[in-house]
């Protein structure tokens, strides 16, 4: 086989550079299609019930899309003209927004605290600023601990406000997720949570009249969001500004990534190239990797853009692992054939390339078969991005080996042989010392991986599940100063609802609510205040406490409560209650929003007591449910980290009935799965050991490190039991030779990709997206480990145990 595609290749060469000359121009154009999506429902497992109970309540509740602009003014009092001029221009730019239907803010909200009674016939904006101008300090005093605008629209020390500016939804496309949330509504109701194949198409169908709706909305978005930063400009000099939500996070995410993979792209491409011309010190060596790299990407990205493939958070990084990938099996072609052409001073430039070829197609092979097979353990753990990634990391693999064993010989069958090629002293000298050291010390290596394989599993004890978006930006930026500020100072970013439902014996037609659910409610909300990481709390109850302040003091009756609820305008009514109160299903929301910032806050331990004080208040937990950002979230990490357990169990099982497969030899398999298992293990041990928290971007280390560290270990075994099977005698004299030569070929590509992708990932910890520079230093440390292990443990335990006569003909 690999003798027959290798003539193939060199005969036909000129046609498989103009085949990938015409797919890589129709990749570039295809890759324009490509898009990275950083939305909440990317992180979301199909039919999650969480899911879909929150688009139920956010349905019910209709919560507005918003962004907060914060205003904190540099060197004037809050309550002054000074900030009433700025916010009345802001405000008044920032209406003119094609998209924007009102800017809430201080000076157009009722203050109904200023009338001594709450009349029916009241027009609400007869009592806002705007109306009545009233003074700084009259405004000041309103202001204080406000049951509905205190961390809301002014902070708690009255230093800074905030504008809330309410978009107008899309109609069209308000109507189409209307329609899927009620076909979704059945996983509800469902005991296996599933929908039928034909409620799956009109929802597939429903999702694609969506998406050109929804496409050009995030293009609308995005200017939007210039726009405003843009707005805000001009009063920086005196003022501080901030701008705040979900939909600014998701666009300074993409601005982020894009910007990484754009600059860190460069710097590490770069960093490959000095680092190749240093090794190999020939252009050609150069030129010919980062062509075979770029091709492979460009192929891949086209593919995804053809394919509609999105990258989300969990997959932005597929291009460096692409990179990594490739680079390795280019850098094996290249010693190899290099080797080949200073052992043979006669040979040809197309018999050096059919030789190179035959020797290495098979590792090649075998290392892209096992690399695909970590990756497609990914597919089974039931978690849509995570399988996503899967998918993605087969199809990049995939890419990559056909590139890589079809255009380097291609590209070389073109040119002249040259005849200069010989290793470096130093080279010689490092792969001599380590394959002495790991000789002469047999014992030591052993014992020293024993060890710091008991501190890896300690240290993956030690393994926490958390994640804060604000921890992912580094604290000199912009984007961390504004969702830290904004966290701070107005009652939190992540949303969390409670939805109550009232009970059927607590419901009664002459009363919109009765005192005892009123009760409740105040009660839940009591034991939400004593938490740290809860911020603002908004529910019926802060209406009721603006009702008692409203009525000198005295708490309404229900009955008064049900008369001036009847009796109000309905515009105001829905403006104070409609997002907290839903007659018609009998339900109450009670919004909160966790504080990001919370020093050592434990999210599954918050909603564990959480729900465990609302038992002790003898809150039935059917009465309530819990959903919203924060829920899901915390929900997928949790599962997350249990399919991550799952996952590398089924990894380490498909990885040896592989290398079973490739070596026919349970030995041979079990010592090829060792360093892996190896590598894996003290990735997760330093994570434990240093804090780092398994969190959407991390949780697929340990599939990245499986897949690094594969690569080395098949190319050293099947040199290895080459070498061994071309030896007459089984003795350990032989064993030891054939390591030796083992080292003295394959022992240059290892530390080659390992010095070329440890010194250019290491760059990414300039970053300023913290998970990128997570990514870089501990891809940059599973490439190091894979090395350690592959050129010490590896080799002491194939000398022990794999003599000749335990090997088959197959390698």
């Amino acid at each position: 086989m690999s003798r027959f595609l290798a003539d193939f290749i060199i005969r036909h060469a000129k046609l498989i550079l103009l085949a990938f000359a015409i797919l890589g121009g129709l990749a570039a154009w295809s890759a324009q299609q490509f898009k990275i999506d950083a939305s909440a429902d990317t992180l979301l497992i199909k039919n999650n019930k969480l899911f879909v109970e929150t688009q139920v309540v956010n349905e019910r509740f209709s919560p507005q899309e918003f962004i907060l602009v914060a205003y904190k003014p540099k060197n004037h009092a809050l309550f002054s003209q000074r900030t009433f001029n700025d916010i009345q221009q802001i405000s008044s730019e920032l209406t003119a927004l094609p998209r924007v239907g009102e800017v809430t803010n201080i000076l157009n909200v009722p203050l109904l605290t200023l009338t001594d009674e709450l009349d029916p016939n009241l027009e609400p904006d007869q009592l806002t600023w705007q109306a009545n101008r009233y003074s700084a300090e009259k405004m000041r005093e309103v202001f204080t601990d406000h049951p509905l605008f205190t961390d809301l629209l002014v902070n708690q020390d009255q230093t800074a406000t905030a504008m809330q500016i309410v978009f107008k939804p899309n109609k069209e496309l308000l109507d189409i997720q209307s329609q899927i949330i009620a076909i979704q509504k059945k996983i509800l109701d469902n005991e296996n949570g599933e929908l039928s194949e034909q409620d799956e198409q009109k929802i597939e169908a429903l999702k694609t009249k969506a998406q050109p709706i929804e496409e050009k909305l995030k293009e609308t978005r995005q200017q939007e969001i210039k726009q405003i930063y843009q707005i805000i400009k001009p009063y920086k000099d005196d003022s501080d500004l901030y701008l705040g939500g979900a939909y600014v996070l998701g666009q300074q995410m993409i601005d982020i990534i894009q910007s990484d993979l754009t600059i860190f792209g460069s710097a590490i491409g770069l960093a490959i190239c000095v680092i190749l011309f240093l090794l190999f010190r020939k252009i050609r060596w150069v030129i010919l990797p980062l062509l075979c790299c770029g091709l492979s990407v460009i192929l891949t990205v086209g593919l995804f853009g053809l394919l509609d493939l999105r990258a989300t958070v969990i997959s932005s990084n597929f291009i460096a692992l692409q990179l990594i990938l490739t680079l390795a099996v280019v850098v094996h072609l290249i010693v190899e054939f290099r080797q080949r052409e200073e052992a043979d001073d006669e040979a040809s430039q197309q018999a050096l390339l059919r030789q190179t070829f035959i020797n290495k197609f098979k590792p090649c092979l075998y290392a892209g078969i096992t690399t695909s097979v970590g990756f497609a353990s990914l597919i089974f753990s039931g978690i849509q991005p995570v399988v996503s990634f899967g998918w993605m990391m087969i199809v990049a693999m995939g890419v990559s080996i056909c590139v890589s064993l079809l255009l380097f010989p291609a590209v070389l069958a073109s040119f002249k042989r040259k005849g200069d090629s010989h290793e470096s002293r130093f080279s010689r000298y490092i792969v001599s010392s380590i394959s002495g050291f790991t000789l002469k010390f047999p014992t030591f290596i052993v014992l020293t991986t024993l060890v710091v394989g008991g501190g890896a599993i300690f240290g993956i004890l030690k393994l926490d599940v958390e994640n804060s978006f604000l921890n992912y930006f580094k604290e000199s930026t912009q984007v961390r100063t504004e969702l830290e500020f904004i966290d701070q100072e107005f009652g939190g970013s992540t949303p969390l609802d409670l939805i109550y439902t009232i009970p059927e014996d607590e419901r009664r037609d002459d009363l919109v609510m009765s005192a005892k659910t009123i009760q409740t409610l105040q009660k839940i909300q009591h034991v939400m205040r004593q938490y740290d990481a809860t911020g603002n709390i908004t529910s019926v109850v802060n209406f009721t406490e603006l009702a008692k302040k409203i009525n000198q003091g005295k708490p309404l009756t229900e009955y008064e409560l049900t008369v001036i609820y009847k009796l109000l305008d309905e515009s105001l009514t829905d403006q104070l209650l409609g997002a907290y109160f839903n007659p018609e299903n009998n339900q109450l929301r009670i919004s909160t929003r966790i504080q990001d910032s919370t020093e050592n806050f434990n999210r599954a331990e918050f909603l564990e007591t959480f729900r465990s004080d609302l038992d002790m208040l003898d809150i039935s937990p059917d009465s309530y449910s819990l959903t919203n950002l924060f829920v899901l979230y915390q929900d997928i990490l949790q599962r997350l980290f249990a399919s991550q357990i799952m996952t590398l169990g089924l990894v380490f099982c498909a990885l040896f009935v592989v290398l079973l497969v490739i070596f026919r030899s349970i030995k041979v398999a079990l010592i090829a799965v060792l360093p892996n298992i190896l590598t894996t293990l003290v990735i997760l041990g330093v994570m434990g050991w240093l804090s780092i928290p398994l969190d959407l971007m991390t949780i697929t280390i340990s599939a990245i490190a499986m897949g690094i560290a594969v690569d080395d270990t098949i190319h050293f075994v099947h040199r290895y039991l080459e070498e061994l099977n071309g030896r007459n005698s089984h003795n350990d004299a032989d064993n030891q030779a054939a390591i030796d030569k083992t080292f003295k070929s394959v022992g240059y590509a290892l530390i080659y990709t390992t010095t070329i992708i440890a010194i250019g990932f290491s760059l990414l910890s300039f970053s300023d997206f913290v998970p990128s520079i997570l990514f870089g230093l501990l891809t940059s440390l599973a490439m190091l480990l894979a090395f350690i292990t592959d050129t010490t443990l590896l080799p002491v335990l194939l000398k022990k145990f794999v003599k000749r006569k335990s090997t088959s003909p197959a390698s």
